[in-house]
């Protein structure tokens, strides 16, 4: 069958401004959009820029706005998209070219937290022990994939590009819980600046948006919590 896409596109090279064009290419209802978006490239205008790596939902390469709302176009089913299928770079980031962004201001935040053990006690013989109840406090937050999905659809992230975002505080959230890391403390007082947590207006467009199911606003306010309480 036929399908319709709306890509947005914009070389700063020859462009002033972004623009739309229109594509028709032939895929089953059953084929990802980002299946059309490649017939598109490798079919009737290789120069169109994207990103995508895996093409299987893990990588995260391949975030983008689709019909308004950010996605994995690898994960999109043509089906489930009214035509023409509008594809647009994610919001918040600098364009590159296309459906590309500049991603390093957000990577640059996600470091900021220090996502990763720190621990500078003794190393055991073997491993570090951990109870699963205390596994299960931060399980959610080990599963992102650093698409960024959920930090450009956050308003606040739009209105203010100082604010550490969803993501990053994703990441924190994953090592202030884990009990055998030493610097939640630290963390805390990274995430608790005035660009961090507390900057989260919890208007849920994260969680929505996370391709994984995180329940990223929750974890956002445990943070909140742990500021407080400890």
């Amino acid at each position: 069958m036929k399908v319709a896409l709306r890509i947005q596109r914009f070389n700063p090279d020859t462009d002033k401004s972004p623009h739309f064009e229109d594509y028709t290419v032939e895929s089953e209802l059953t084929d990802r959009i980002l299946d059309a978006i490649l017939q598109v490239k490798g079919l009737t205008d290789g120069t169109l820029t994207l990103r995508k790596s895996c093409a299987h939902g893990v990588c995260g390469s391949d975030g983008m706005r689709i019909n308004g709302r950010n996605a994995l176009a690898c994960r999109e089913l043509i089906m489930n998209h009214k035509q023409p299928i509008v594809i647009e770079p994610m919001k918040g980031f600098s364009i590159i070219k296309d459906l590309v962004v500049d991603m390093e201001p957000f990577f640059n935040k996600y470091k900021s937290v220090k996502p990763y053990l720190i621990n500078d006690e003794a190393a055991p013989a073997k491993e570090r022990p951990q109870s699963e109840k205390d596994r299960m406090k931060f399980e959610d937050t080990t599963k992102c994939i650093l698409c960024a999905c959920c930090t450009t659809s956050c308003p606040t992230y739009w209105a203010d590009s100082d604010f550490v975002g969803p993501a990053a505080l994703v990441a924190a959230h994953r090592f202030i819980f884990d009990s055998r890391d030493r610097a939640g403390e630290e963390r805390l007082d990274i995430v608790g600046e005035k660009e961090g947590a507390w900057k989260c207006r919890t208007i849920f467009n994260c969680t929505d948006a996370c391709p994984r199911g995180i329940q990223v606003t929750q974890a956002i306010g445990e943070i909140k919590r742990k500021e407080i309480f400890g």
